[in-house]
């Protein structure tokens, strides 16, 4: 945006011989409206390699940066300000300060967002669009699809029908918790599938992750229909499709598609049901708050997320099989355990595990030479998973997880970190 306002109004924007993706230096040379108050340094995330090198005619040039010599600029008397960097994202302090500055004091909006508004304004929203007609939810027992599915429930009650698709593709014990907490805790009509078999005979042989996660969200619903079958043929699908979900699909406007998202890119063409996606404007902080509001337990609101085509994108560089998802659900335990011992579990944004399946490291376990597998370990900060930092775990939590991995896990002699932030990275290897 930026960059556009820059080229448009006879400014220079080039592309840079240097990249400035992650944490970068903050320099303030004038504060302007824009800035007032900050400090005069100051860290803030960047994802750029085209680069403001002169701000347009008229304009002030408030900040650099350290690859780029016009950071921010601001046009007062035209009311135009643009920045380079994200400040809505937590690895730039500052930000929120910047975007409530520009929301309320440049542009003059109120604040009228609150959990209770959205929650009451998603009610009625739903009520409206599925009148009498019956419902069928996707129900993963993730945070997305947990408010979702309860936000459908409180507005059409039992014309709802939650199904448990148990694709092999999950995190240990997690099935049996989902299936426990909407049939026993929420009473909500629910039916478990046991479809193990069906999804990992379609990702037989397949490696690629796009055409994994399509495989994957194509037969999840095409279980769906045939459970929508017996149910009468519900009409609507409910999906807890997030923005950032969209975004990052090429869903929005000028997005570009950085993963097709089972519940957004992975559709089907012939999909045969109206989506009903209550979520589909909320950040994930937004919904947790919405999932507090609405009832929803703590633990349950506060799950990390997981992707929809589970461990199947968490197996990179081979076959996606039942052994290698054994493995990889044992290790993911050890890392769970260990992360919620040492509390934190909800300092994170996600930590998880990844299977590079086809690799093998040499090793030496007793007397003799193994190859075993390796297992990499992702563990990262973020507000809403559009940028991420790599966690800075303890050193003796880090060893007590790699000891226990190699010891527990007969096939694994090898533990590695990845150290990588978002960008330049993803937050899923997949």
């Amino acid at each position: 945006g930026m960059q556009a306002m820059v080229l448009g109004l006879g400014g220079r924007v080039e592309a840079a011989k240097i990249g400035e993706f992650g944490r970068s230096q903050l320099t303030v040379a004038e504060h302007g409206r824009l800035l007032a108050g900050l400090p005069g340094e100051q860290s803030c995330w960047m994802s750029h390699r085209d680069t403001v090198f002169q701000a347009p005619p008229g304009a002030t040039a408030l900040a650099s940066s350290s690859e780029s010599p016009v950071a921010a600029f601001e046009d007062t008397g035209r009311g135009l300000y643009g920045i380079q960097f994200h400040p809505e994202v937590v690895h730039t302090p500052y930000g929120t300060q910047i975007l409530t500055r520009f929301l309320e004091d440049i542009c003059g909006c109120d604040r009228s967002w609150d959990a209770a508004s959205v929650a009451d304004d998603q009610i009625r929203r739903i009520r409206e669009q599925v009148g009498d007609g019956h419902v069928i939810c996707g129900l993963s027992g993730g945070v997305d699809s947990s408010v979702a599915a309860l936000l459908v429930h409180r507005a059409v009650g039992d014309q709802l029908t939650c199904v448990f698709v148990d694709h092999g593709l999950m995190r240990k014990n997690e099935g049996d918790q989902v299936v426990a907490a909407f049939r026993d805790t929420f009473k909500v009509p629910l039916v478990a599938v046991d479809a193990e078999e069906r999804f990992l005979a379609r990702l037989a042989g397949v490696s690629e992750p796009e055409t994994k996660r399509k495989i994957i969200g194509e037969e999840f619903i095409r279980v769906f229909e045939e459970e929508a079958l017996k149910l009468g043929n519900p009409r609507f699908l409910v999906q807890g499709t997030l923005y950032s979900d969209v975004i990052e699909s090429g869903g929005g406007t000028g997005a570009a598609t950085i993963k097709s998202h089972h519940n957004v890119g992975g559709l089907p063409e012939d999909l045969e049901f109206e989506l009903v996606e209550p979520l589909r404007a909320l950040f994930k902080d937004e919904v947790r708050r919405v999932g507090l509001e609405i009832g929803l337990p703590d633990r349950l609101v506060w799950r990390q997320p997981f992707p929809g085509p589970g461990l199947g994108i968490r197996i990179v560089g081979g076959d996606v099989t039942k052994e290698r998802l054994e493995i990889l659900r044992d290790a993911d335990y050890v890392l769970q355990d260990e992360i919620r011992g040492a509390g934190l579990y909800r300092e994170l944004w996600q930590s998880f595990c990844v299977l590079p399946g086809d690799l093998r490291s040499v090793g030496v376990q007793g007397d003799k030479r193994t190859y075993g597998y390796v297992v990499v370990i992702r563990a990262v900060t973020s507000d809403d998973a559009m940028t991420a930092d790599w966690a800075r775990l303890p050193y003796d939590l880090l060893e007590r997880i790699a000891s226990r991995m190699i010891n527990e896990i007969r096939q694994v002699n090898r533990v590695v970190l990845d150290i990588t932030s978002k960008p330049p990275g993803t937050i899923e290897w997949e």
